[in-house]
């Protein structure tokens, strides 16, 4: 045989066998929710899962927001149509825990395919919110973040503020607001998701309950307690700030962070994991984050925050031979390199211990300050039964009613104390039904 003709049949021998490789492997669907950065974020580490073995594939599919990712898996799986895996926001932890023989355990998961898997690797908050009372955990930490507070040093130093120094207390922001909206800012300070960092954060920062039964985690007969005095005075004080800009509503979830990325507002609370976001339209110079703003009048020190974000939830009904590769592809997501990329990378809170040590010991946080705030926050102190996390049932359309209520404060149809009383009603007929349903 001529060495062009033995050239090419070892070419075709090479092709043959990566197509008969690529036909072998293993698919894997993961439905997710996360779009822009955060979406090539995901594709990144998909691709580079893939490319780190042969034996599977994993398709990242986006399907949209949070509430609509959570809709349709749970349509898919009573069609028996449903993804291996899907990403679920922390409100939806009680509605997947309670979803009969649709989860597979994550603790089981790995138990059952002899993945290695340590509990402890976890950090404690994130672990301890999606785990059973008994430490077992459900899904798999993912894209956990907490909110923090972001300020734009560029507006501060034409407002006479010094671009170092944010506000402490809630006193001072509506201080620094003022002086921001009198330089010509359009607005002065607002928050995304208003549900997630106004009511319920404000309650774990401040040890007040949101609700009773340890805020859900101690059983199912759980009655809101959201419409208290401070979070009443918050809601008041906001409202007030609203007739002259030192406070813009910006819409649900995160649609409030386009007017800090337009340079319209000079402050705003929001998911740590809304740092790439905001860094990449402001440059990281003119970028402050740091804690939360807390109301010494009710509580002298902040307590800690709660996470928000996200985990990945593994589904019931897929072929077996499917769970071996989400297995490997779990322990790739959690491991050390992984999820400190993840971290730098979206600024959502590193899920283990060791992806926090490795992020700062590359010097991370010194080049980046600021980013080691939403770890700060969750770790501020041990936490107590109001600041452990949240736990409801039908909590997506509490936080719609919530959304609802406030709005209607806003828009000045309603005093806050009625809406906050609205709300709390409004919820606790959901529990109601979420309780029946589930006994």
């Amino acid at each position: 045989m001529s060495r062009t003709l033995l050239s090419s049949a070892v070419a075709a021998a090479a092709l043959l066998a990566s197509v008969q490789g690529a036909s072998a492997q293993t698919e894997i669907q993961w439905w997710h929710a996360m779009g822009g950065k955060l979406g090539e974020a995901v594709n990144a580490m998909v691709d580079q899962f893939n490319k780190s073995q042969t034996e599977y594939k994993v398709n990242a599919v986006y399907k949209g927001s949070y509430p609509e990712t959570l809709t349709a898996a749970v349509a898919a799986f009573r069609a028996k149509q449903g993804p291996d895996i899907v990403q679920v926001f922390e409100v939806g932890t009680a509605t997947m825990m309670a979803a009969k023989g649709a989860v597979y355990p994550v603790h089981q998961l790995m138990a059952d395919e002899k993945e290695p898997f340590d509990p402890k690797a976890f950090l404690g908050p994130v672990y301890g919110y999606y785990s059973t009372t008994d430490g077992k955990l459900l899904s798999m930490p993912f894209n956990s973040s907490t909110p923090v507070f972001y300020w734009n040093k560029e507006m501060f130093k034409k407002a006479g503020l010094d671009p170092e120094t944010p506000p402490k207390t809630w006193k001072d922001v509506g201080e620094y607001a003022a002086k921001l909206v009198a330089s010509g800012a359009k607005c002065g300070f607002t928050s995304e998701w208003q549900t997630w960092a106004l009511l319920e954060n404000y309650g774990a920062w401040h040890n007040l309950p949101f609700a009773t039964q340890q805020n859900g985690f101690g059983g199912l007969n759980t009655e809101l307690k959201f419409n208290d005095e401070p979070r009443i005075k918050l809601i008041s004080m906001l409202s007030d700030w609203s007739k002259d800009k030192r406070f813009v509503y910006g819409g649900r979830e995160g649609k409030p962070t386009a007017l800090v990325t337009s340079g319209d507002c000079g402050m705003e609370i929001a998911s740590s994991g809304t740092a790439s976001q905001i860094l990449a339209s402001l440059k990281q110079e003119n970028v402050g984050i740091s804690m939360m703003p807390f109301s010494p009048e009710v509580k002298a020190e902040p307590q800690n925050s709660i996470i928000g974000g996200a985990t990945l939830w593994v589904l019931q009904g897929r072929p077996k031979a499917e769970y071996k590769g989400v297995a490997k592809f779990l322990s790739f997501v959690s491991s050390p390199e992984v999820a400190a990329k993840w971290h730098q990378d979206t600024g959502y809170v590193p899920i283990t211990i060791a992806a926090a040590k490795l992020t700062e010991d590359s010097g991370f946080y010194k080049k980046n300050p600021g980013r080691d705030v939403a770890v700060k926050q969750l770790m501020l102190n041990p936490p107590t039964e109001n600041s452990k996390g949240l736990r409801l049932g039908n909590f997506v359309q509490i936080r719609d009613a919530e959304d609802e209520e406030l709005e209607s404060v806003w828009s000045g149809k309603k005093e806050p104390k009625a809406a906050l009383d609205d709300a709390v009603k409004r919820g606790n007929e959901l529990l109601r039904k979420f309780e029946a349903a589930n006994k």
